[in-house]
């Protein structure tokens, strides 16, 4: 997975709080008991609680569709957290970016993908590697 653009998070913005439904609600026929709002939701605040820290960044390729990211998605990246095993990360690999799963094994460091297709990368100590952040939401458009 390859990325297109890059974007700051604005720090200074209008507050737009959206309607939150009160309950969760099942992927099949709506309850008629709950149809109310139980409180306000900040997206903003919600998907970047820290601004100075973190960046969007749009994302092309195939290879992270088993996590849920397709191409053209927005990936929420925060460079404040730190990158452990098993997490998403936005990483410089000899000078090109890329989104993969970020593995440790017996010592050894890995970039996976979540597509069959697309090899597993091992991190050797002579690559030029970078992990930029750890990608903490997927901003997806049907």
């Amino acid at each position: 997975m390859l990325v297109e653009e890059l974007y700051a998070a604005q720090v200074e913005y209008t507050v737009y709080e959206m309607p939150l439904f009160g309950t969760l609600v099942p992927a099949g026929f709506p309850s008629p008991a709950d149809d109310y709002l139980e409180a306000q939701l900040n997206l903003h605040s919600y998907l970047i609680p820290r601004p100075a820290t973190t960046f969007l960044v749009r994302v092309s390729g195939e290879s992270m569709v088993k996590a849920g990211i397709r191409s053209g998605d927005l990936l929420v990246v925060d460079r404040s957290l730190r990158a452990t095993d098993q997490r998403i990360v936005l990483a410089a690999v000899n000078g090109e970016y890329t989104v993969k799963r970020y593995c440790e094994i017996g010592g050894r460091r890995f970039l996976k993908a979540e597509n069959d297709l697309y090899p597993t990368i091992e991190l050797r100590p002579e690559d030029d590697f970078s992990i930029w952040g750890v990608v903490t939401s997927v901003v997806h458009q049907f």
